[in-house]
């Protein structure tokens, strides 16, 4: 594949995330990117070791004179998010990423980028190839399957990591550090499917909402985007109420993280009634377009023609079950009064899946309050017991609790404002980061992150900002040569 970086800076970090790029690294699928890095450890002559889990970790001398400098831990995941838009032919088990230069931006031709979090990769990397960089003892941490749950770094043994300075190179917002976090957590409601025969006559239909944004569950919720599940479903609830038809599936989303872009259902109408659900569509597209006018352009949905089902729900239940989706909550619930701006708590019905005799319906909660974000989840707990349904709330992942007082922030302030003039904005983020899990095999470890400019990550639209990939790096530089020195 054309290498389409040529002449942008850093040099060796693009060429590196140019590589990870063509390997395929879906979450829970990284082993052959965990082996291109031990490739490199090799080739570069640095000691490499793997836990049982699949991270990887690497280890760098410090520079000349600085030995008894504070060991620092760079560190990014392995895996991706993978979407693609519909039309788009692509396997992402076997293909490799295609991106081109549009304008300042990097993006892919279809897909998401992996920029989140390949340009964090990509940099350790150039940081354990660098002949000409002033450093501290190093270590660099590619933990894997991050974005489905932080299973890598949960898995984290004491004693994998050694260093006393961690810095994460996952986040996406130049000029911004960030010292803390949001939890996690899943709730997956299960109902068991109670079906009949098709209505004798009824017409099959197959409907499809498509075109909506999608974008990271923590990061864009506060934009307002739509979540096409529960756009459908606020379709088929009113069209319950006024015309005769069975649903015989329904489907939206594909990952636990990412605001579902699209959403389809079949169902099978009864002939006097088709006229009526068509236009009821056409009605929901327009108030829909209305709604979303600012932010959701691509919305479209379309009706056509469908196969004859085996069976169809019973209308007691699908009753049962659009009343369900229709309670269950997405959105932010709260915002933060302690950092304005920082969205506290939200909620995202992520997945809504119909295979074999169920059902399931997949959300996700996050806060930087433990117990605000658990009483989130029991409300769509609640929801669910209500249609009747099994819940299983996953154990989630802990937050990250900001330290004003971090050794490493403030060196990362003043080196950010000797560079460019102007001081770093100092954040947390509605988003899960490893820094917490971590930091809890490491006690007392000071943490930081930061990153580039990447927009729209977890959906096809994700690009990076070019000129940020090099300010970010030149920041990482200085820090550590600065460390080094102190």
């Amino acid at each position: 594949m054309k290498y389409v970086f040529e002449g942008l800076k850093p040099a060796t970090l693009w060429r590196y995330f140019y590589e990870i790029n063509q390997i395929p690294r879906e979450s829970r699928h990284e082993a052959d990117a965990a082996k291109y890095i031990i490739s490199v450890a090799k080739e570069l002559g640095l000691p490499c070791k793997q836990d049982e889990a699949g991270n990887v970790l690497v280890t760098k001398p410090a520079s000349p004179g600085c030995e008894n400098k504070p060991t620092v831990c760079i560190q990014g995941h392995l895996d991706m998010v993978c979407e693609k838009n519909s039309g788009t032919e692509h396997d992402f088990r076997k293909d490799p990423i295609k991106m081109k230069i549009d304008g300042d931006f990097i993006r892919a031709e279809g897909t998401t980028l992996g920029a989140d979090n390949g340009i964090g990769v990509a940099t350790a990397l150039s940081v354990m190839a660098a002949k000409d960089m002033v450093h501290p003892p190093m270590e660099f941490l590619f933990t894997i399957d991050e974005e489905t749950g932080l299973t890598g770094a949960n898995a984290l043994k004491p004693g994998f990591v050694t260093a006393s300075v961690l810095i994460n190179a996952d986040s996406e917002e130049d000029g911004a550090l960030y010292v803390g976090c949001a939890g996690g957590k899943d709730t997956t409601i299960t109902l068991t499917i109670e079906w009949e025969n098709e209505p004798t006559g009824y017409i099959p239909l197959s409907i499809k909402l498509t075109g909506l944004k999608g974008g990271h569950s923590g990061l864009d919720i506060s934009l307002g985007r739509g979540n096409a599940n529960k756009l459908l479903n606020r379709i088929l609830w009113n069209a319950n109420e006024k015309f005769n038809f069975r649903l015989s599936s329904i489907s939206g989303g594909s990952k636990h993280n990412a605001i579902p872009r699209e959403a389809e259902a079949a169902v099978s109408v009864d002939p006097k009634d088709v006229a009526g659900f068509k236009a009821l569509i056409t009605e929901y597209e327009s108030i829909f377009t209305n709604e979303y006018k600012d932010i959701e352009p691509g919305l479209k949905i379309v009706v056509e023609n469908s196969v004859e089902p085996e069976k169809v729900f019973t209308k007691e239940f699908q009753s049962r079950l659009f009343n369900m989706i229709y309670t269950i909550p997405h959105g932010v619930v709260a915002m933060s009064h302690a950092i304005p701006g920082l969205v506290e708590t939200s909620t995202s019905l992520a997945i809504i899946r119909t295979e074999g005799d169920n059902i399931s319906v997949l959300t996700s909660q996050r806060s930087s309050v433990e117990s605000a974000k658990n009483d989130i989840a029991d409300k769509v707990k609640a929801s669910g017991l209500l249609a009747g349904g099994k819940v299983h709330q996953g154990g989630g992942y802990p937050g990250w609790n900001p330290n004003m007082n971090s050794a490493i922030l403030k060196f990362m302030k003043n080196t950010y404002k000797d560079l460019y003039g102007s001081d770093p904005a100092v954040k947390a983020i509605h988003a899960g980061l490893e820094c917490g899990i971590i930091g809890e095999t490491v006690p007392g470890m000071d943490m930081i992150s930061f990153g580039p400019t990447i927009m729209n990550p977890h959906s096809p639209d994700e690009v990076v900002e070019i000129k940020t990939v090099e300010k970010f790096w030149n920041l990482l530089k200085e820090t550590l040569a600065r460390i080094a020195k102190s």
